[in-house]
């Protein structure tokens, strides 16, 4: 999801709520603490310099349990945040603290914001020697197990 696409959603919401790849919600008292701009400048393991740039939402949740963030205040608040981000219509990386800070995707079906899980991989893959080919797991094969069958 990018910043147009939030400023669009929240704009037909009566609240805002976000949902965990897990299925839960974050308490409804959660603060957006921080909205930045995270731009990474790195070499891949092959050698090729790279640069990514995404606008970073903050998501905290404090002892305050009457606090609620309208959808209003959330456009407001990016609004406010175009003096870091630009105009640019960025990708948006979301920041939520679990027994660490997790860095989640970010998508929108409707209704909910959903974080969605964000996997590292190798960038220069043909360098490194691996297939292109996504690695299968062998399928399991279910059968029936008897006494003496000699599957148990």
């Amino acid at each position: 999801m990018n910043i147009s696409e939030m400023k669009q959603s929240l704009a037909g919401l009566d609240a805002v709520n976000f949902r965990l790849p897990t299925g839960e919600y974050l308490p409804a008292h959660f603060h957006v603490t921080e909205v930045g701009l995270v731009s990474k400048h790195f070499i891949d393991c092959g050698g090729v310099e790279r640069k990514e740039t995404v606008a970073n939402f903050q998501l905290w949740e404090a002892g305050d349990y009457d606090h609620r963030l309208a959808p209003q205040k959330f456009l407001h608040i990016l609004n406010l945040s175009e003096k870091i981000l630009g105009n640019e219509d960025l990708a948006i990386e979301v920041e939520y603290q679990q027994e660490t800070i997790g860095k989640f995707g970010l998508t929108f079906d409707g209704t909910d914001f959903v974080l969605t899980p964000k996997q590292t991989a190798c960038l220069a893959q043909d360098a490194c020697g691996i297939p292109n080919a996504a690695f299968a797991l062998p399928q399991l094969q279910v059968a029936s197990c008897t006494p003496g069958g000699g599957c148990c």
